[in-house]
């Protein structure tokens, strides 16, 4: 009655996946729809559940390897079942384990020019009283036995993650001296982190993207002060928040559809003109790059596309991210504006044949009626595949969406 568990195929390009972590142990009672372990695919960490009830008898997978997908990933049955027929006729699997972190070379004292006096040891890092984690770093912590006020983040806003916890070695007695100390030493150290599923995507995807499609990059300003009274004015109706993200999304859907061309995807053979808009939002993870997608954008309100964008970013942090909401996108946007960044080039997402990057909104002295005057600028750079758009395409494209963020009210007409 035991049932067979293989490696789940959670994305259209995945091979592989690596169990990040078991949320169950052998021994353990299961119920159909508990969580049971994390698998990261080439897109993502995503959680995964059983769809049986019994219980975990063998675990095919340990944490921290991978195996191709369909290959044994556990079973599950009645306690002390006899599974040994279903282990004898499970195909041999060579697991690929993550490469182990390269250790750190012993830090070299460089003597200085005078006897320096004894300073008092110094924690390696000290996190402030409040330690912004995750939930799953604060649980593989836990097991560890390791104090997080001394670990350092490497996620968003120096959020700890599991890579951190992972690749976590406490200094020799716990403390360390900086350089330039009055100890007169100087230490060189450093850490090698495996590279995940995700990354490596990355790097295959936008490699492939950068080195065989010819881009070229357009900028333009946009004067933003309507954009500005637009949004405060919605914003000051009860129950309404849109982002200036919102507003982007919706006047990118718009000149879409005006401009055929700049929504469409080089095919190899041939170039496919999309008639749908389908707009892939940037997001940012621990992990890398999440790049969720708005259906038929040009024919959603402002609030509609607000509600969506802000469940993908929810999705997209606690892992809750399925392949449906990542797949389909005929143009993809790339906001870091909320970062503070004037501009920036963004590299075409495939099969698009755009992606646009969207900078922060500044205050800048603007020519007004012969009058120099305050202003708000924000600046866009549209990148392009010169194989499916040319300059004259991207630059009519810019000039509608332009166009619709300096006059928002027309979007709604």
């Amino acid at each position: 009655m035991a049932e067979v568990i293989y490696m789940p195929k959670l994305s259209d390009t995945m091979t592989e996946g690596v169990v990040a972590a078991w949320l169950k142990k052998v021994g353990d009672s299961v119920k159909s729809g508990e969580l049971i372990a994390e698998i990261e695919t080439d897109k993502a960490t995503m959680e995964f559940e059983s769809f049986f009830d019994g219980v975990l008898l063998h675990i095919g997978v340990e944490a921290g390897k991978g195996a191709p997908v369909n290959s044994l990933l556990a079973i599950i049955g009645q306690a002390g079942e006899d599974i040994s027929g279903l282990l004898a006729s499970a195909p041999a699997v060579e697991e690929k384990s993550s490469p182990e972190p390269t250790a750190a070379p012993a830090p070299v004292a460089v003597p200085s020019p005078a006897p320096a006096p004894v300073v008092p040891k110094v924690a390696a890092v000290t996190n402030n009283d409040r330690v912004y984690a995750s939930p799953l770093a604060k649980k593989l912590a836990d097991e560890k036995g390791i104090d997080l006020q001394y670990v350092a983040g490497s996620g968003e806003n120096g959020r700890i993650v599991k890579r951190d916890v992972e690749h976590y070695h406490p200094h020799p007695n716990g403390t360390v001296v900086a350089a330039g100390s009055r100890s007169g030493l100087t230490t060189e150290t450093f850490t090698d982190e495996p590279v995940t599923q995700m990354r490596k995507t990355i790097a295959r995807r936008l490699a492939e993207s950068k080195f065989t499609a010819p881009h070229f990059y357009l900028t333009l300003d946009i004067d933003m002060d309507n954009a500005i009274a637009f949004r405060k004015s919605v914003n000051n109706v009860e129950g309404y928040k849109i982002s200036f993200n919102d507003i982007v999304v919706k006047a990118v859907a718009l000149s879409l559809r005006k401009h055929p061309a700049v929504n469409s995807a080089w095919m190899g053979d041939f170039i496919r003109r999309n008639q749908h808009v389908h707009i892939g939002v940037a997001v940012a993870v621990d992990e890398g790059l999440l790049v969720p997608v708005v259906r038929f954008a040009d024919t959603k309100s402002f609030m509609e596309i607000s509600g969506e964008v802000k469940t993908f970013a929810e999705k997209a942090k606690t892992k809750k991210l399925q392949p449906s909401d990542w797949e389909g996108n005929t143009f993809t946007i790339s906001n870091l504006g909320m970062f503070g960044i004037e501009s920036f080039t963004a590299i075409v997402n495939p099969p698009d044949s755009c992606i646009l990057a969207v900078g922060g909104i500044k205050e800048v002295p603007v020519v007004k009626n012969g009058a120099i005057v305050p202003g708000n600028v924000m600046k866009v750079t549209l990148s392009c595949d010169h194989r499916v758009v040319d300059g004259a395409s991207g630059a009519a494209f810019l000039q509608s969406f332009k166009e619709c963020m300096e006059n928002p009210v027309s979007m709604l007409l």
